[in-house]
């Protein structure tokens, strides 16, 4: 928390934020050094000290747009949410699965159609790594119910792996929260 000599503690985020990338483009810093994506919450806010100044939202629902390992037993989910055009945007993906949530989740998972809206992406194995992901695209029904935190990268995608909480027979895509839509409750 020290640049230079210079305590940053005191410095709004967004300040700190533009100093540290700083220090990786003078010193041009690659791997195994990576500058994470960030959250655009809490620019103004100083650093606290053992405090937790972040907030976590409670559950909160998305649909599945495709999976990794094998769709009869899946090991995490990709998922998404619908704009207000109805263009499914990513959002993230689970933390792995256990077993026994894979297998649950896999006979209500159909094969993508060729029109899958991710139809040629290619998804990251975490931040700052260049390895991909082996993905099935499946079709962008099922909703599932994760627990995800506040933290956003710049696109508005989860920051972080979202834990797996539950199916969401219930729901449609069309109940889910849109993307880009703050939500502090699970459903709308």
């Amino acid at each position: 928390m020290r640049l230079a000599g210079t305590d940053t503690t005191a410095w709004p985020y967004q300040r700190r934020r533009a100093a540290l990338k700083s220090v990786f483009a003078a010193r041009r810093l690659t791997a195994p050094w990576t500058l994470c994506p960030s959250t655009t919450e809490r620019l103004a806010d100083s650093y606290l000290p053992s405090a937790q100044g972040w907030l976590k939202y409670k559950p909160s629902e998305a649909i599945v747009g495709a999976v990794t390992g094998p769709p009869t037993a899946p090991r995490s989910l990709l998922l998404g949410r619908y704009d207000t055009g109805g263009h499914l945007h990513y959002v993230g993906r689970t933390t792995t699965l256990a077993t026994a949530a894979g297998r649950a989740i896999a006979p209500l998972l159909t094969p993508a159609a060729a029109d899958h809206p991710w139809t040629g992406w290619s998804f990251s194995a975490g931040w700052g790594s260049r390895e991909t992901l082996t993905v099935t695209l499946v079709e962008p029904a099922l909703v599932v119910e994760v627990g995800v935190d506040v933290a956003r990268d710049a696109a508005g995608r989860w920051r972080h792996p979202a834990r797996w909480h539950r199916m969401r027979a219930d729901l449609t895509g069309i109940e889910v929260p849109l993307f880009g839509e703050r939500e502090n409750s699970a459903g709308r």
